[in-house]
């Protein structure tokens, strides 16, 4: 097996354990700077940038290294594409919906209503055609792409009021991650706000903002939504499965040895499965002291979710209509869908229905 497959397969262990380090140690010393799109206090997603450097520094033996920089340190929170755009920075890490601004394809990097959950969108990326069909898309840009792990389902949101009806939300207004859920939420009568986690909480403790999504217990818990927002809504069908992505300029990749390309794609996969194993680690334990803690824990009625399908469907009709490239990928991206949800009927779905009915 050749040091390649080695570094690729093997993890940390397994490089050392067969010798690779000592002539990864005679390349010439590497220095990168990775932008996050989030704050140092959620760590959970941005651990998923320290694990990544952690690991490129141990199996170069030091001569690979990335410095992690958090929104507003290098730049803006969403400034991150524009820079590896220009050749600014190497590295960023973030959610690639946030850019549909520049393009509703971005959605697909991350999240989409109604969209793959968090091992269907590891397994379209990985061994569909995801990872090939962005990475055509994101080249535009000068940058290629790899996960950086999985918020899995996320949960709705926090709500000022009561949300009943779909009528509720009419005027509602929310800050929401980014993409295509933001036209649907529109469709309902949602006046979307788009900002940085670390803005939300004083928006809605002084009452410009009357909800917000974010991602999950443990995190919504250290931003301290509960305080100012009682109402916690489930599930967010806005994101079954939020990918969050390592933007790599395509140039600096490109200028990587062999090795060192083994090195980031293995750090890479690291980091990703550390963040998506943590998230359902720790969610359980911070949705138990938020309720503890007098959240009111609420799930979406059906009539809620059906009027999102409907709008959803309405938006992606839209931007297929105007964009092949954007059908392209939507098309392939729910063939892949119906496909994993047929898997499912007769593996996992059947399964956790049996045991969620049963006291263990």
């Amino acid at each position: 097996m050749d040091r390649r497959s080695i570094l690729k397969r093997g993890g940390i262990a397994a490089v050392l354990a067969a010798g690779a380090a000592p002539a990864v140690h005679a390349q010439a010393a590497v220095r990168w700077r990775l932008s996050s799109s989030f704050p140092k206090s959620l760590d959970t997603i941005f651990g998923s940038a320290e694990t990544l450097s952690r690991t490129v520094k141990a199996l170069s033996g030091g001569k690979f290294e990335i410095s992690i920089h958090a929104a507003g340190e290098l730049m803006p929170a969403f400034g991150n594409v524009d820079a590896l755009q220009n050749g600014t920075i190497e590295m960023g890490q973030t959610a690639p919906y946030y850019f549909t601004g520049k393009d509703p394809i971005f959605a697909f990097g991350c999240a989409v209503p109604f969209g793959l959950t968090a091992r269907h969108m590891d397994a379209w990326m990985e061994h569909g055609n995801g990872r090939k069909l962005m990475d055509a898309f994101y080249a535009k840009y000068n940058m290629k792409s790899f996960s950086a792990g999985n918020t899995t389902t996320q949960m709705g949101g926090w709500y000022r009021k009561e949300i009943k009806t779909a009528n509720d939300l009419k005027g509602l207004k929310m800050r929401l991650g980014g993409g295509l859920f933001g036209e649907t939420m529109a469709k309902l009568g949602v006046v979307a706000q788009n900002m940085p986690a670390g803005e939300v909480y004083q928006a809605l403790e002084k009452g410009t903002l009357d909800a917000t999504e974010f991602v999950g217990p443990y995190d919504d818990e250290k931003l301290g939504f509960q305080k100012v927002a009682p109402f916690y809504y489930y599930p967010g069908w806005w994101e079954g499965g939020a990918e969050l992505e390592f933007f790599v300029n395509t140039k600096a990749y490109e200028a990587l040895s062999a090795e060192n390309k083994a090195i980031l794609e293995a750090a890479c996969n690291v980091a990703a499965r550390d963040m998506t194993s943590k998230y359902d680690a720790v969610n359980p334990g911070a949705l138990k002291r938020l309720v503890a803690a007098k959240t009111q824990l609420k799930p979406f009625s059906k009539e809620i979710m059906d009027a999102g399908f409907k709008a959803a469907m309405e938006v992606f009709g839209e931007h297929e209509a105007k964009s092949p490239e954007f059908k392209k990928i939507h098309q392939d991206m729910r063939a892949f869908q119906r496909d994993q949800i047929l898997w499912g009927r007769f593996s996992e779905y059947r399964y956790d229905s049996y045991i969620q009915s049963v006291k263990l």
